[in-house]
């Protein structure tokens, strides 16, 4: 599954022009989203690449959420403090943690060279078909390798008919590096013309074939052989196990073996020959050496069986068989022999080809006798199982056990899993000692700190152990580069994790056990991973129990854990050692509850080495035996043995002391299970009794097993015993019993010569852990001991007088010996029969207990059986003890009890870990006496209840008596600041002081808690800092706004500065956990560089608070320079804004009333036992227990006052119905997971209580995933009947049912009783009038009367000065209270109000009440169990209704848009940049125009008329644009409602910043306007405008920030010059023009009562601008433009060429008229 990629595409969406091409593609594989914390990516950047040109680089990022959700993971949506608008792309891109954001594109090689070892026959049906058809049989496969790796598939060529086939190809993916696909899958597969099937499949772990660290290398590997494996040779029809032949589930045989390697080259894609696509490529490569791979070696394999016990009697009394596999050495089928090589490479010593010759393994004798070879032997001789109970069989292994061995030839590179080992023992040692002090912890004994430094000193030796081991062997054959890259990377990383385990051994203190204790199983998890080694060489050891020549069930050992060698760590850790193997079923059958049963368990010895190693092959075998060999003749010395006989055997009694087990299974539908428990040692096995109908037996039995025969010498027996198993059982009436768990014990062993006492005996009772399947199923609590028997004296004197007479001696055990063994005490309690119930010195001491329980109630019971619950009782057990509680005579009318407490006694053990649970049990009485369960509930731990007396010497009044869980008399005691508590001040300042938990009151009180405290509550530090900032501020800022008036603020006001405050806190401590770590990686970089541990703290924190301090005194320049020039943050009041549901913040208020979840049902059989099931949950029992020891000292119930019918539970109050009144105000929701189509919804609120129901459908929001509700509802309520409260939030749809989105729950009844008093949070400050109006029926005085009077407290005593007394503490606070006229009144509220908000600090009785608060509940929906579909924000208040009835519902509606309209009048432009060419003078000019709108409304823009032809950049408009709009005042926003398309059904609300935007075009006629300039304007903070043109420059809009700002809400008119501005060809700004405007906002009123028009028309017009003369359209009146164009331009140039033209005139006329004139003259004419 995790393999699966994950691909994201962004496309052209599909039109005419580009139909759907790729913009770019982003993979990742499932498993790189489940491995982030919380299983997911929130708000990432995913970046783009082009798959087809990769030189291309990124296309973009898309921007998503990707969570991947298992069964029972919850996925939380981070509410992150710092979501700004302005997203931080490169800062969050979609990438795991330690990827850099910059990936290459780079070229991944998969050289496959050739394999091994494939199966010979064709199983596809086609050729058995043919088979059957044509006689011939071609049976061998045609097999090709194909490569997947991030989405993408290559192939090599299919090589016909061959079973070595030999390819020499390699595969090239391209792909980004490091790629976001974690393993790549190699897979020989069997072409053929039907279907191809695979042969084996092999996942490659990039992340264990390269290292990203500094010294780090790029994935490599090989050339390697790895082994495949998968299902079993028997070649069938069909392969029922071909699953497993793909990858899927564990393999459970040999399949193949092949070779390949793998590198990564990054690429450079700059360079121009560069292939740009990212196809799948093959190549050819040229063949490798022999010996690249490593020198081939002889190994030898020997096992023995020494005992076959728990065999699965389906298997039944057929002849049983095992064989043994390494590789194909063995198999029956298709096994191999040595290689035909073999002899070859003894004569010449060549290094020829591996091949494996078809010899079948039992060949003739002179294949034996040759060069002294044997044969291998690799089953043992069947025989028929005999019978060990009614599940099980044993095979009759007793004094002969049957031996296999197997010679095989793989390449020699042990030197990789002698790494290996080293590494995982060093791990199995860390993890046993780190369980170790875990238990310690956890059963609380004394000195964990000690075992953990004990366990780091054995870290960091072991690791430098390593360093020297590992670094021999360098120059072996068939080292390749990840060998020895792996071995640089392993030896650094063993180095380094060796120092730092000094390091922190030297910071192991009482109080950091815990936070070490964590590092270091980091470390655990880092030695696992770096144990595994990527390339195999020998291949894994299969053990296959065979019945009836059918393969049944089998084990699969590594290789590496029975490897030999001469250095003891490098040994595997089970070579040479006698182990317990439990056979499973093979394939899909082993899954799930068949995978439970044990098919059969085996003691087994193996031994693999090189042949050469051979003589020390049965040194670990149990001493006493003889061998027995097969073959008689020469070399007989050298030829393992095929059974050994053992003829010394020791005779054992043993005891299981079988006392308790708890939180078992349930088995059955009742919820409940009858278990009882199934001991099997050896070849025996015994029962308990069944218990009925309880998850938690007590048997206190002892089982004995007498005449148990081990083998072997008693010395190895004593401290190696074998293994116990006990399996538990529920028995039921009818069929086989059922499986709950099974876990495994050694016992402690007592040899004859030692004495039965401390410190070993007797032996302690323990507690192990049940486990079925891979879950957990409960705990088993008891002891195993094996007492060896003596002899009887008598019996050895016959014995020897036997040999004297050559008979076989047969010593058996007298009488005599069985008395030496320690006495049994027989039955004391006659009315158990033959049980023996555990001894004394084992079973544990018990004292009086005396246990009380609280009956409240019982809530949400489901039906049983169909028929509704009516009268339920509850019962309450407790080791054997119990007490009912009174009958409920009608649940539906009341379902709370009459009597309120019971109690009984019981001997519980003085331990408290061995205290068994407490059982709480619903049953129904029905008519006629008889009874159903309900449900049930195991109180597994009652330490919480424990009371403990209250301690008289301690000093300090922080310390009183409380119960475990924080509770005294029914008190609570919550933890003192638990998180950062709200002043009144305004913000937070979370104390980054090493001790988090004081909580800074001006005199930190530690004083006698007789002396009367004072303490100061006034201010805090922080506050009396703010309040002179504030001082400061104002004398700082010049600026003419004063604070905003009570009646601008309002509730709203107060929650967003709320809001603001929690985004502050969580930012803090976001920075403050960053800042811890930083420091620890500090500590621990600075300690491995060997600093002394004491110089530390100085250096960690000095830097750090002076960076503390520049932020802090940045922030306060900023407010004192004014440099924002806005008002100071105004002091509003706050309340408490919770991210998280009231209840995680208060505890649940399980302060007193404690709510049990009945169970009933089968428990469901996953593998996340952590999954509640829900479903199985049929109802809640509320109620409480306090234990205590008896007898209780008299100081308690001497107490005046003192209830003896109330015992512990003194200050309950009364369960009788009472009628409430309910408010909830529901405020907003967030992320609600999208309903319609259109990926929004149309949300509105449901609430249901009981049988009312509130349905406010008339109200939804359209398209709102964020909607704001701003409601409050009253419901009226009696507890205990209507007590769950649900808020759901539904989807409206015009057309089918409305759906749910989400919904939550709340229990009001807890709520309501709670100490910490939920019923109405506690204001931060008291007034009677305005948006902070005191909301409580109750004054503060009346309810600190009545706290102190409950508690049993002196006081309050109000003295003068402003000081209250309460018990022994003072408090001081203001004593004058303002009412809505302003008159000044003496009042005690507020100093009332001082001590309920300190109310923790009060001795004795003190814990947290609830402030005034908003809660923020998680949406869930049934269908979609665990992913939050959404959030909401709301809070509930109570009131009792016997109580003077409360005032109105404060007003949280959301504050509704004021209607105004906004003037803009354009005066004049200037300086406007010229864009036109004049066509006849080319001369520059501009028609210039101004377009105004407000954001959000472009659609209404305004446009001015043209000014044409303007030559200086001159405009005169005189133009009036008018803009009504909606605004917020308090959020400074505009509303805009308006439909999102044609066909929507209502509008949508938007809320946009109030912006201005300002235009200026230069109008064009027959192309498109051009776009010169522009500015946009904040109206609630805008630089004010210039007064004259040249004072008006481009630094208003570039210095915006350091200009003094103004808002037209304020000003309300506003006149001046601003910048029109543009972006040049290299992005920035410049000034395109200038324009003179003034600003008029007038709210609705006052514009209607002076209206004006638009543009320059009537009412109230404004006179035409004084435009010069040229500005007009020449084509409009041409007669008007030649007059322009002409006169003015070329008046004088005219008047020349006229005047010149009547002299030419003149002179042609004088010139033509002369000569006649002259002849005339002449003439005389």
């Amino acid at each position: 599954m995790f393999d699966k990629i994950l691909k994201i595409s962004v496309i052209h969406s599909k039109n005419l022009l580009r139909s759907g091409t790729l913009v770019g593609t982003f993979k990742l594989d499932v498993g790189t989203v489940y491995s982030q914390p919380e299983h997911q990516f929130h708000h990432k950047w995913a970046m783009l690449s082009d798959p087809n040109d990769i030189t291309a680089g990124c296309k973009g990022y898309v921007k998503c959420d990707i969570a991947v959700v298992g069964k029972g993971d919850n996925i939380k949506t981070p509410h992150k403090a710092s979501e700004t608008e302005e997203d931080d792309i490169e800062g969050n891109l979609l990438l795991p943690e330690g990827v850099p954001s910059e990936r290459q594109w780079a070229r991944f090689y998969v050289k496959i060279y050739r394999a091994e070892g494939l199966p010979k026959m064709n199983t596809s049906i086609m050729a058995n078909v043919k088979k059957a058809f044509i006689g011939e049989n071609r049976d061998l496969v045609d097999p090709y390798v194909l490569v997947q790796f991030a989405g993408q598939k290559g192939k090599t060529s299919v090589q016909k008919s061959s079973y070595e086939p030999i390819w020499n190809e390699q595969i090239v993916f391209t792909e980004m590096f490091p790629p976001l696909c974690r393993r790549l899958k190699v897979q020989i597969r069997d072409s053929d013309k039907v279907n191809d099937v695979a042969i084996g499949t092999h996942f490659i772990d990039l992340r264990k074939i390269a290292n990203d660290g500094d010294k780090g290398f790029l994935p490599t590997m090989g050339p390697a052989w790895v082994n495949m494996y998968g299902s079993t040779r028997n070649y069938t029809l069909m392969d029922e196990h071909q699953d497993l032949n793909e990858g899927l589930g564990e393999g459970v045989s040999f399949r193949a073996r092949l070779l390949i390697s793998i590198t990564v080259e990054i690429l450079d894609t700059t360079s121009a020959d560069i292939m740009s696509s990212t196809e799948v490529q093959m190549e050819p490569v040229s063949n490798i050496s022999e010996s690249a791979t490593g020198r081939i070696e002889e190994f030898f394999l020997f096992g023995t069986f020494l005992e076959a016990t728990m065999i699965d009697r389906k298997i039944g009394d057929k002849p049983t068989s095992f064989e043994v596999t390494i590789g194909n050495y063995g198999n029956q089928i298709d096994g191999v022999s040595k290689p035909t090589s073999a002899k070859k490479k003894k004569e010449g010593g060549g290094e020829s080809e591996e091949e494996e010759a078809e010899l079948i393994h039992n060949s003739s004798d002179e294949e034996a006798e040759d060069d002294g070879d044997l044969t291998s032997v690799p089953s043992t001789p069947p025989m028929k199982p005999v019978i060990t109970d009614r599940n099980y069989f044993h095979l009759p292994y007793f004094e002969k056990k049957p031996c296999i061995y197997i010679k095989s030839w793989w390449q020699d590179q042990r030197r990789r899993l002698y790494n290996s080992n080293i590494m995982d023992k060093i791990a199995d040692k860390l993890e046993e000692g780190l369980n170790d002090v875990q238990e310690i912890i956890k059963t609380e004994k004394a000195y964990p700190e000690r075992r953990l430094r004990g366990v780091l000193e054995e870290l960091s030796t072991s690791c430098s152990r390593f360093v020297t081991l590992a670094n021999k062997d360098q120059n072996q054959a068939g080292r390749t580069k990840l060998d020895r890259e792996r071995l640089k990377s392993c030896m650094r990383e063993m180095e380094s994790m060796g120092q730092q385990a000094k390091t922190i051994r030297s910071q192991v203190k009482r109080n950091t056990v815990r936070d070490k204790l964590k590092l270091v199983f980091n470390f655990l998890q880092r030695l696992r991973f770096l144990a595994d080694e990527p390339q195999h060489s020998i291949p894994d050891v299969f053990i296959w129990m065979i019945s009836n020549n059918k393969r049944i069930a089998y084990a699969r050992i590594p290789s590496k854990d029975i490897l030999y060698s001469i250095v003891d760590e490098e040994m595997g850790k089970d070579c040479g050692k006698v182990k317990a193997v439990f056979l499973r079923l093979p394939g899909k059958k082993g899954f799930g509850p068949a995978g439970w049963t044990v098919q059969a368990k085996l003691e087994m010895y193996l031994w693999l080495g090189l042949n050469k190693q051979r003589k020390d092959f049965l040194s670990g075998l149990p001493c006493g035996f003889e061998e027995n060999k097969a073959a008689k003749g020469i070399g007989i010395q050298a030829v393992p043995p095929i059974c050994l006989v053992y003829n010394m055997k020791q005779v054992f009694q043993l005891r299981a002391h079988m006392y308790q087990a708890r939180s078992l299974f349930a088995a059955d539908n009742s919820g409940l299970s009858d278990p009882f428990a199934r001991v099997f040692f050896s070849t025996h096995s015994q029962v308990t009794e069944v218990l009925s109908e309880t998850l938690c037996p007590t048997w206190d039995q002892l089982l004995v097993f007498d005449n148990v025969e081990l083998y072997g010498e008693a010395s190895e027996l004593r401290d190696d015993p074998p293994i116990i198993v006990i399996e538990l059982y529920d028995q039921d009436n009818v069929g086989k019993a059922e499986f709950i768990g099974r876990t495994f014990a050694k016992p402690l062993t007592k040899m004859v010569d030692e004495h039965y006492g401390p410190p070993r005996f007797p032996p302690q009772l323990e507690y192990y852990q049940i486990y079925r399947g891979n879950c957990t199923a409960g705990d088993l609590l008891a002891a195993f001991e094996l007492l060896q028997i003596p002899y009887d004296d008598e019996e050895i004197r016959r014995a020897l007088i036997a040999v004297h007479d050559f008979a076989v001696p047969q010593i058996k055990i007298g009488p005599a010996g069985q008395a030496a063994l320690p006495s049994i005490d027989g039955p004391t309690d006659s009315d158990r029969g033959p049980i023996l119930p555990v001894p004394l010195g084992i079973r544990p001491v018990l004292s009086r207990y005396r246990i009380e329980v609280l009956f409240w109630g019982l809530r949400d019971l489901k039906r049983v059986n169909l028929a509704q619950v009516d009268k339920p009782r509850v019962d309450i057990e407790c080791a054997g003890k119990g007490v009912q509680s009174a009958l409920i005579q009608n649940y539906k009318k009341n379902p709370n009890f009459s009597t309120l407490v019971k109690w009984f006694e019981v001997d519980l053990p003085e331990n408290e870990l061995l205290h068994p649970p407490l059982n709480i049990r619903v049953v129904d009485c029905r008519a006629f006496g008889r009874y159903t369960l309900v449900g049930s509930h195991a109180v597994t731990s009652l330490r919480k209840f424990l009371y403990s007396l209250p301690d008289k010497t301690v000093n300090n009044w922080a310390h009183t008596a409380r119960l475990a869980n924080g509770y005294t008399n029914g008190m609570s005691h919550s933890r003192p600041n638990s998180h950062p508590i709200s002043h009144s001040s305004g913000d937070i300042v979370v104390n980054m002081d090493p001790e988090p938990n004081i909580k800074k009151i001006d005199t930190v009180v530690k004083l006698d808690t007789t002396n009367d405290a004072v303490v100061n509550v006034d201010l805090t530090e922080d506050e009396k800092e703010k309040e002179k900032k504030k001082k400061k501020k104002k004398k700082g800022d010049e600026v003419e706004e004063e604070e905003p008036d009570e009646s601008m603020l309002d509730w709203w006001s107060k929650y967003f500065t709320s809001i603001d405050t929690m985004m502050e806190n969580l930012r803090a401590q976001e920075a403050a956990l960053a800042e811890a770590e930083e420091r620890e990686d500090l500590e621990i970089a600075a300690e491995s560089a060997e600093i002394k541990a004491d110089d530390f703290p100085m250096k960690g924190t000095k830097p750090k608070e002076k960076s503390k301090d520049k932020k802090s005194s940045k922030d306060k320049k900023k407010n004192q320079d004014g440099t924002e020039k806005r008002s100071p943050k105004p002091k509003v009041e706050e309340l408490m804004v919770y991210n998280k549901e009231l209840e995680s913040e208060f505890d649940n208020f399980e302060d007193w009333l404690h709510t049990f979840n009945l169970y009933r049902g089968k428990a469901g059989d996953d593998d996340d036992h952590h999954v509640v099931d829900d479903d199985r949950i049929v109802g809640r029992f509320k109620g409480s227990l306090c234990m205590y020891k008896l007898p209780l000292s008299d100081e308690v119930t001497r107490e005046a006052g003192f209830d003896p019918n109330m015992g512990m539970f003194q200050s309950v109050p009364h369960n009788d119905p009472i009628s409430v009144l309910i408010r909830i105000y529901i405020i907003r929701a967030t992320d609600l997971h999208p309903a319609d189509i259109n990926g929004k919804a149309d949300p509105y609120i449901v609430i249901r209580l009981g049988k009312s129901e509130i349905r406010d459908k008339e109200n939804y929001i359209s398209k709102q995933l964020n909607p704001v509700f701003g409601k409050s509802f009253d419901i009226e309520a009696t507890f205990p009947m209507e007590s769950m409260l649900t808020v759901a939030v539904y989807d409206w749809d015009l057309v089918g049912t409305d759906d749910l989105i989400g919904e939550t729950k709340i229990d009001l009844e807890n709520r309501y009783y709670s100490k910490h008093r939920a019923t109405c949070g506690i204001a931060s400050n008291y007034s009677v009038h305005g948006y902070n109006v005191w909301r409580d029926p109750q004054k503060p005085t009346q309810i600190l009367a009545k706290l102190c009077k409950e508690g049993k407290l002196d006081g309050p005593h109000y003295g003068p000065g402003g000081r209250v007394k309460v018990a022994n503490r003072i408090f001081l606070g203001p004593t004058e209270i303002e009412d809505e006229s302003g008159l000044k009144k003496q009042t005690e509220e507020h100093l009332a109000l001082t001590v309920l908000r300190c109310w923790e600090e009060i001795p004795r009785v003190g814990c947290k009440l609830v402030p005034e608060h908003v809660e923020t509940r998680p949406l869930l929906n049934p269908d979609k169990p665990g992913i939050e579909q959404g959030r909401i924000e709301m809070w509930v208040d109570m009131f009792p209704m016997h109580v003077p009835a409360p005032g109105p519902a404060i007003d949280i509606s959301p504050r509704k848009p004021k209607r105004y309209e906004l003037r803009v009048i354009i005066w004049n432009t200037d300086e406007v940049i010229l864009e036109d060419d004049d066509y006849f003078t080319g001369e520059k000019s501009s028609d210039i125009f101004v377009r105004g709108w407000l954001k959000g409304q472009q659609e209404d823009k305004q446009d001015t008329d043209v000014h044409y032809h303007s030559l200086t950049g001159e405009g005169n408009f005189n133009w009036r644009f008018v803009f009504p709009f909606d605004y917020l005042m308090a959020e400074e926003k505009i509303v805009i409602s308006k439909k999102e398309s044609m066909f929507s059904w209502d509008e949508t609300e938007y809320k946009i910043p109030a912006r201005l935007t300002l235009q200026v075009w230069d109008a064009d006629h027959f192309s498109a306007d051009d776009f010169l300039g522009a500015i946009e304007l904040d109206l609630n903070k805008f630089p004010r405008g210039a007064k004259t043109a040249k004072q008006c420059s481009l630094n208003m809009v570039l210095k915006e920030q350091e200009l003094p700002t103004i808002s037209i809400f304020k000003q309300k008119r506003v006149k001046g010059w601003w910048p029109f501005v543009a972006r040049d060809e290299n992005d920035e700004f410049e000034l395109t023009g200038k324009v003179e405007a003034e600003l008029h906002l007038l709210t609705a009123e006052e514009a209607e009562k002076s209206p004006v028009g638009l543009g320059r028309s009537d009412p109230e017009p404004l006179e035409k601008p004084n435009r010069p003369d040229t500005t007009f359209l020449w084509f409009l009146s041409p007669l008007k433009a030649i007059r322009y164009l002409i006169c003015n331009r070329y008046k004088w140039l005219i008047i020349k060429i006229v005047l010149a033209l009547l002299l030419l005139i003149m002179v042609g006329l004088f010139l033509y008229s002369m000569p006649g004139y002259l002849v005339k003259k002449l003439l005389g004419a």
